[in-house]
């Protein structure tokens, strides 16, 4: 979750900029990097890690600009290096870009073939290469954007100044957030990638759609390459903004769940396949098993994959609660591949998991959403989930791109070993297209979580069942209760009810049950009605009427369980996050919990 600043003005715009990266830090990033310009050069200035880093090597320059532009990056196509930090150059012209170019290698041929030289192993240098091939074949700077707009695909948010017009920023948003502001000075334009970094500067601003752009400049204000934009009112909370108007960073990132995993899967399907920048096909040579090692919400995730390997890449798969992995010696052949998966990449008991598997020769993978972690510098490949900061302690968009990521991985994996057929990969790529629009919350089952909670404040615990996948999401949303609630909660298979958990039922236990339409429903169905002649309340998840249940929330019909899966994930945490609320919690900072756990 990259975050992007600009500026056009008279005031001290190294401190602006500065400022306002400050304000996006929530965002996530591994370095962060400025472009000043005036009517003689362009000064830059980028550093690795914290923007304390970055503003030391800034506080030494004295010179007064009135334009310039500055980013953020969270590291997806090269590593976390002062190179490879933003603003990236041409010959003289620079760009900032949030989000994934996916046909950059095309271009980046093409452009070398003409003469153009990179220095970076990033997707975003392409654009200014290409903005700067335009222009020297127009001498157009407008045109030239035009131009390179055209032939870019994926997400893109940019900006992008030039020497060869040195009174101006291109702008353009495709995919990633972008706003445009009016300043509160006269001739002054401002420019960021969320709400918090313009409070204080500006009240009127254009919230950009996909595929609005323009240019702007001290003498012409903001110009707009077309009419469909609209102005709106800052608000006056730079708390407010950073949680874009929702109560808690948790409900935000809820909420956020369907771009982080379109950023996600962003480049990773085309051609009819599944593809990772980070690995190739010799990860799976010589494997007969895989063997997933995590820790809470992580784990959860990697019980969900289990099925997904066995099922897609007909290949044994078993799951290692982290903790009690490193105490068990554990018996390691080097036919194994060993994935880890972590939010921080610095979760102790996966980090030290992983140490071991590399010490016993095992080709290891780590799933993890931060660049340059301890868990990213010790396995042989990585692959990063791209979700952005997550500010909210209990997981959620976390738990979401481990899982699209994983499933990716599955049907990349059964595609190698040539193991699954055309048409149900056909069928899989495109549920795996729909999960953005699954994860969209549906305002009338957040309603409906809102009216459910205060029926669960009392009794003595609840039960979430499911089958299957469904059964690993049982145990997420049973986490999410415990977690943020205080709550009692157990997630169990459904199966398993009546091997003694149903001595357990009566009205005070509550029952949320998963019963996805397409898979194992009549099985869950009985399951549920075993617990419902024995009392239990029973609340049921489910595109299907089942009049047997005492509440009811309503999900969507489709045609895959996993689409089922994502919209009752969506479903559970929205009930969790309801109830702390109607009970007072802290929902972004539950009681004894931390964000990364680093010690055993």
């Amino acid at each position: 979750m990259c975050g992007i600043v600009g500026y056009i003005g008279k005031q001290n715009t190294k401190e602006i900029l500065l400022d306002g990266l400050k304000e996006l830090e929530y965002r996530g990033y591994d370095s962060a990097g400025i472009a000043l310009l005036n009517q003689e050069k362009i000064d830059v200035y980028k550093a690795l890690g914290k923007l304390n880093n970055l503003r030391e090597k800034v506080d030494s320059n004295t010179n007064a600009y009135e334009i310039g532009i500055g980013h953020t990056r969270w590291a997806t196509h090269g590593k976390p290096t002062e190179l490879n930090a933003h603003p990236h150059l041409g010959e003289y012209s620079y760009v900032v870009h949030n989000g994934i170019i996916e046909n950059y290698k095309e271009l980046k041929e093409e452009l070398i073939a003409k003469g153009h030289k990179f220095v970076s192993q990033t997707d975003t240098e392409v654009i200014v290469h290409l903005f700067e091939n335009y222009q020297n074949e127009l001498n157009d700077t407008t045109k030239a954007f035009h131009n390179t707009i055209e032939r870019l695909e994926g997400a893109f948010s940019i900006l992008l100044i030039s020497k060869a017009a040195p009174k101006k920023v291109y702008f353009f948003k495709h995919g990633s957030p972008l706003i445009v502001a009016k300043g509160n000075e006269e001739n002054e334009v401002l420019f960021a990638s969320s709400d918090a970094p313009l409070i204080g500067l500006a009240n009127d601003v254009v919230y950009l759609e996909d595929g609005i752009g323009g240019v702007a400049s001290a003498e012409n204000g903001i110009e707009f390459f077309c009419d469909d934009y609209s102005w709106s009112t800052l608000p006056s909370s730079k708390q407010y903004a950073q949680k874009d108007g929702f109560r808690f960073f948790m409900e935000k990132e809820i909420y956020e769940q369907s771009d982080v995993v379109s950023d996600c899967m962003l480049g990773r399907i085309k051609d009819n396949e599944t593809f990772f920048d980070e690995i190739d096909a010799s990860i799976i040579e010589g494997i007969k098993e895989i063997k997933i090692c995590a820790c809470g919400t992580s784990y959860h995730a990697g019980l969900t994959a289990a099925y997904l390997f066995e099922r897609l890449s007909k290949v044994k798969c078993n799951v290692e609660i982290a903790s009690e992995f490193r105490y068990k010696e554990p018996l390691l052949t080097d036919d194994t591949l060993f994935i880890v998966i972590s939010q921080s990449g610095e979760t102790a008991d996966t980090l030290e998991a992983l140490k071991m598997a590399k010490n016993a020769g095992l080709k290891s993978l780590v799933v993890c959403n931060v660049d340059n972690s301890s868990m990213t510098r010790v396995t042989d490949y990585k692959i990063l989930t791209r979700a952005g900061i997550e500010k909210g302690v209990a997981s959620t968009k976390a738990f979401s791109t481990q899982t699209v990521v994983l499933w990716m991985l599955a049907l990349y994996f059964a595609k190698e070993k040539n193991v699954i057929d055309n048409e149900v990969l056909q069928n899989e790529l495109h549920a795996l297209r729909e999960v953005p629009k699954s994860l969209i919350v549906n305002d009338k089952i957040h309603e409906k979580t809102k009216r459910l909670s205060k029926r669960y404040l009392h009794g003595h615990g609840f039960f979430f069942i499911g089958r299957d996948v469904f059964f690993p999401l049982a145990l997420e949303g049973a986490l999410k209760l415990k977690e943020i609630s205080y709550l009692h909660a157990e997630g169990y298979p459904a199966g398993e009810m009546k091997h003694g958990p149903i001595a357990l039922a009566d009205p005070e236990l509550f029952t949320i049950a998963l019963m996805p339409q397409n898979l194992l429903y009549d099985k869950i169905k009985s399951n549920v009605e075993e617990l419902s002649a024995r009392d239990s309340t029973i609340c049921a998840v489910s595109p299907l009427d089942f009049e047997l249940a005492d509440d009811f929330i309503k999900t969507e019909k489709t045609d895959h369980y996993m689409l089922e899966f994502f919209e009752m994930l969506v479903a559970l945490q929205l009930l969790s996050m309801e109830i702390s609320i109607r009970l007072g919690n802290d929902v972004d900072m539950p009681r004894n919990l931390a964000k990364s756990v680093t010690v055993e």
